[in-house]
């Protein structure tokens, strides 16, 4: 059962995964809107240079004024488009503020461009003209390079100044109103009908750029959330996995130690009673650290000293265990209950078959950036894994892999002149130091 606090803490994870997972995504975003924004003013430079290399190919049968209202627009957006690239390109991030600047600056610029044509010449050659295109390519940009607030405010923009536009040269008699499309098509008019239709082409167009980019943004944050949620599932089998394995060492252990005192207690119950505080002691150890993967050097030792002191009860005589660390692994991280099935395998496999007993040997020592743990005994050899690794050797593998993946070294053999050891290499990392992620 979970107390209130842990209810409490539990509560505040799943309220604050949202908030959480939504980080990632925008920032995914403004990376791909940053890299986008970049592309759009090399596109930018070229459509300007496109345009100016066209207004002087039509410059000697322009009028004066119609060329200068070119230069006056295109240079000044040139020269915007060079300085932002000398400017901010070489950054790691563009500023933020250019993401709502650009559209804005592109849209001012398309919109002088049919204003300086209808003040100088007249409005319906403004209105006709097909530069009017531009303001749909610069709503198709959006999606890619815009949030949906701004793309919605860059669609409002272009829509209030083009109306604007029809609106003034209407009301000023700069373009004539005419009742016949063919007439206007012809002659120096525009229809109202065409005034209409395009500024309803202009809302669809941004009601499109506002919806792609909305549905964009919805993608991204379901991607991120359907990931999310897999890595937790993985995270919580790999967990459940690790906690099946360490339950099935513990039935284990129990099994064989109770016997053991069943067995004392007729014949030597002071012993029996010993093997018992013992068995209580390494079980409330055990237990406080239950949900715990790893531990350091130090507490691993200290609960493995309950089962050498009941083992050595067991054999008496017959039993000698030497172990040895260095100082500076005390520290170190490794997994909980680790040593103590290895320790276990070596006494009930090399050990207890003997009538002499032996020795079992435990080291823990740092070797570069590795930990190395290793139990040895001089029992009877390769006759201990006979039957294949048993449950300490087979959960021990999997538990090292669970946690480790390929970042550890697993051994088992028989040593020279006799006897069996196990060793293993781990990342040596200390306490206060993260884990990398496990390669399952």
């Amino acid at each position: 059962m979970l107390n209130q606090s842990e209810r409490l803490s539990e509560a505040e994870a799943v309220t604050d995964a949202p908030r959480n997972a939504t980080r990632p995504v925008l920032d995914l975003l403004d990376r791909q809107r940053d890299r986008t924004e970049r592309l759009l003013n090399a596109v930018r430079a070229a459509v300007l240079l496109l345009l100016g290399s066209a207004a002087l190919a039509y410059a000697p049968a322009l009028p004066p004024a119609l060329n200068r209202v070119n230069v006056l627009v295109l240079v000044p957006n040139l020269c915007w488009t060079a300085l932002q690239y000398l400017l901010f390109h070489r950054r790691e991030r563009l500023p933020g503020w250019l993401v709502i600047v650009n559209p804005l600056i592109d849209v001012s610029a398309v919109t002088a461009i049919i204003l300086g044509y209808g003040l100088t010449e007249s409005g319906a050659l403004a209105l006709k003209s097909p530069i009017f295109l531009l303001y749909f390519a610069i709503l198709a940009a959006r999606p890619m390079a815009s949030s949906p607030r701004s793309t919605v405010s860059v669609a409002l923009l272009v829509i209030t100044e083009y109306a604007g536009l029809s609106a003034f040269f209407l009301a000023s008699q700069r373009a004539i109103l005419v009742q016949s499309p063919v007439a206007a098509s012809a002659g120096a008019g525009v229809t109202l009908l065409d005034e209409l239709a395009k500024v309803l082409f202009l809302t669809m167009a941004g009601a499109i750029a506002t919806y792609a980019t909305v549905w964009q943004e919805r993608l991204a944050r379901g991607y991120f959330r359907e990931s999310r949620d897999r890595e937790l599932l993985e995270v919580r089998l790999a967990s459940a996995q690790l906690d099946a394995l360490k339950l099935q060492l513990r039935p284990h252990f129990l099994f064989n130690t109770i016997n053991t005192i069943t067995a004392l207690i007729p014949t030597v119950p002071s012993a029996a009673t010993r093997m018992l505080a013992d068995l209580s002691e390494l079980l409330r150890a055990s237990l406080r650290g239950g949900d715990i993967q790893e531990v350091t050097v130090s507490r691993e030792l200290e609960v493995l000293e309950h089962y050498l002191d009941i083992q050595r009860t067991r054999f008496g005589d017959r039993l000698v265990i030497d172990v040895e660390v260095e100082a500076r692994t005390r520290a170190a991280l490794l997994p909980s209950l680790i040593l103590q099935p290895l320790v276990e395998n070596a006494i009930r496999h090399g050990i207890a078959p003997r009538d002499a007993g032996g020795r079992v040997e435990i080291h823990v020592r740092r070797s570069g950036d590795s930990l190395c743990l290793e139990v040895t005994d001089d029992g009877i050899g390769v006759a201990a894994v006979s039957d294949g690794e048993g449950v300490g050797l087979g959960n021990t593998r999997a538990r090292l892999y669970r946690l480790y993946g390929v970042r550890h070294h697993f051994n088992a053999f028989p040593r020279e002149g006799g006897g069996f050891a196990v060793r293993i290499d781990l990342p040596f990392r200390l306490a206060a130091e993260p884990a990398a992620a496990a390669v399952a």
